[in-house]
């Protein structure tokens, strides 16, 4: 059953070690902990969410939105034991973003509000920012305390037809982690990835850093906080979808979030294992 819970409640329930399912009361995240295992799955842009308050002041539509955002990907992970997923677009407020840059002026090249937010309007958005990371904080402290090292795969995706040249269908972002300690790690999570079977792709192509570089705050934020934890920032070209017309594909969407059940935890414990040995 799921609980909506304040972002105290959801802190003392990590402290406790309980396990739980939980929307913020707020509704701006959820989070799930079936067990308090070694590794954790994010979506952090998953949401779609704007709040209505903001419609007045948007130019974007609706698809504009979407398009930009990382839909299914929480569906992606979401068979695992921990998975902390974002409710809102990040057109609201973008939790891959330090707090000072989260509420966007422009989006893509294209001036985000008719005027300028009111301050208290923007408040309200930041304010879902700095519990998320409250909680961030909180959950990865407990995993790391508890077991030494924890290992985060942080889940995107990004647009491949915006590209004029051959992009990968799996892209990690390995720029931001600590390369002497987790590089190996990284390139197994790639060689994993590639072997992917996918319908309508005849092979899967994985790469490091090719279209993106893992330059985001969430990244960031773990690397900067936690000595033995990874984050791996991985991108899924938009594949599972038909971007341009605003239709997912579930059969492609369940058949990344299968084979994850099996590849991810695996990949997940030879880390642990290595790591700590």
């Amino acid at each position: 059953m799921m609980l909506k819970l304040s972002i105290e409640d959801i802190i003392e329930k990590i402290h406790r070690e309980e396990p739980f399912h939980a929307v913020s009361n707020d509704y701006s995240f959820t989070l799930k902990i079936e067990a308090y295992d070694y590794y954790v799955c994010a979506a952090v842009h998953d949401g779609h969410q704007f709040r209505k308050e903001l419609w007045e002041y948007c130019l974007h539509s609706e698809y504009d939105r979407w398009y930009e955002e990382d839909p299914a990907t929480r569906q992606m992970v979401q068979s695992h034991p921990i998975v902390i997923a974002g409710c809102d677009s990040r057109f609201e407020y973008d939790l891959n973003r330090s707090p000072e840059i989260a509420v966007y002026e422009d989006a893509w090249g294209k001036k985000l509000w008719k005027t300028p937010l009111p301050a208290e309007v923007k408040h309200r958005s930041l304010e879902k920012h700095h519990n998320f990371y409250k909680v961030v904080q909180a959950l990865i402290s407990k995993i790391e305390s508890k077991h030494g090292a924890a290992i985060v795969y942080d889940m995107h995706s990004y647009n491949w037809r915006r590209w004029d040249r051959e992009v990968p269908i799996i892209n990690l972002g390995t720029k931001n982690i600590d390369h002497t300690k987790y590089d190996a790690f990284a390139q197994t999570w790639c060689n994993v990835l590639s072997n992917i079977k996918l319908p309508h792709i005849e092979k899967t192509s994985a790469a490091i850093n090719d279209t993106f570089q893992g330059n985001g705050y969430f990244l960031k934020y773990i690397t900067a906080n936690f000595e033995n934890t990874l984050v791996l920032a991985t991108e899924f070209s938009k594949i599972y979808c038909d971007e341009l017309n605003y239709i997912l594909y579930p059969e492609v969407v369940h058949a990344i979030e299968t084979q994850l059940k099996t590849i991810l935890p695996d990949h997940a414990k030879s880390f642990f294992d290595r790591f700590i040995d």
